[in-house]
């Protein structure tokens, strides 16, 4: 069986420490996948001493080893070789940058020769890696370039609720004008082919967010929902999707936690995501849909506030794994003849 491989983020910041922690809780013994970590052997070792066992580390071959903590092991694949002395809590500097690119750089390309069954990434630091010359706004659009793919869908899941956006990180007031009846298609169309390839949902059944107040009160508030949403949830049905909307944002929620709905497509980034760290603020996944391969995340950022605590929540981390593994499985069924 192809392991996750599980990216170390940033070195300094709280990716290494819920790796570490995860293994000696024995949070990883329900993922369905053998998981390997993608990182700095050094960084690793370190970090087991926030919870008084430090890693001893054995090469297994050329730049993958084990680590020892205590009877508890983590595989390793060697992508950095950071100095320990020059590295401190929520102080990355070139080098780290440069490191959580490689980290994710080395994961794609063995997903993409079938070599891993997918990607689970611990947060990294936007601004060190664009320092270190890797010219994007994060993750997700690193992996779009490198996987050749122009559009990808960012889902928010947890079990109760799952949001797809078709707007993301923008100001409030740009919403509006990049907004169109292709985006939201799109949308649409990325989100039911990945429920059916990646989730085993043959006919997901989605709902579509208005943008405006009650759906706009037919042209009372706004007219986007008459001249760009409801168009494309049209189009969406002649496609035999299985879509219905514009719903208005302040209602529909109720009834997609009860499970009515597979998804819910909405316009822009906190009309998903308030509702859905209301429920899942804890065990929230990031999933890209889209990609030719499987790429989940931790919901959260850096928390340099919590680095070498040891009291980061690791539930994030162990629900990206599940569900990456989940979707590795239903990947594998639907490409069987």
């Amino acid at each position: 069986m192809q392991p996750l491989l599980l990216t170390m983020g940033d070195p300094t910041g709280i990716g290494p420490e819920l790796i570490v922690k995860s293994l000696l809780e024995q949070s990883f013994e329900p993922v369905q996948y053998p998981i390997q970590i993608v990182g700095d052997v050094g960084i690793l070792c370190q970090v087991g001493e926030i919870f008084g066992v430090r890693g001893i580390s054995e090469m297994l071959e050329e730049d993958l080893y084990v680590l020892h903590y205590g009877d508890k092991k983590l595989l390793v694949r060697a992508c950095s070789e950071l100095n320990l002395s020059s590295s401190h809590y929520g102080s990355p500097d070139s080098s780290c940058g440069s490191a959580m690119a490689t980290y994710v750089e080395y994961a794609i390309s063995r997903c993409l020769a079938g070599m891993a069954a997918g990607i689970v990434t611990c947060p990294i630091n936007k601004a060190a890696i664009n320092a270190a010359g890797y010219h994007f706004p994060g993750h997700t659009e690193l992996l779009a370039k490198r996987c050749g793919v122009e559009k990808v869908v960012m889902m928010l899941a947890g079990e109760r609720l799952k949001v797809c956006l078709v707007t993301t990180h923008l100001p409030y007031r740009e919403v509006p004008t990049q907004l169109s009846h292709r985006e939201i298609l799109r949308t649409i169309e990325i989100t039911v082919q990945a429920f059916r390839q990646q989730f085993g949902i043959d006919q997901p059944r989605l709902a579509v967010l208005a943008l405006n107040p009650h759906a706009s009160e037919n042209g009372l508030f706004g007219d986007e929902e008459e001249k760009i949403i409801a168009p494309a949830i049209k189009a969406a049905q002649a496609e035999g999707i299985v879509a219905t909307g514009p719903h208005s944002a302040d209602t529909l929620f109720h009834f997609a936690a009860k499970g009515v709905y597979d998804a819910v497509i909405c316009m822009y980034h906190d009309q998903g995501l308030i509702p859905l760290k209301l429920l899942h603020f804890d065990d929230a996944v990031n999933v890209t849909l889209g990609l030719p391969i499987v790429r989940t995340s931790v919901d959260h950022g850096t928390a340099y506030d919590l680095v070498g605590t040891g009291k980061a929540n690791t539930a994030s981390l162990i629900a990206a794994l599940k569900m990456a593994g989940q979707m590795a499985n239903s990947t594998v069924k639907n490409q069987k003849p």
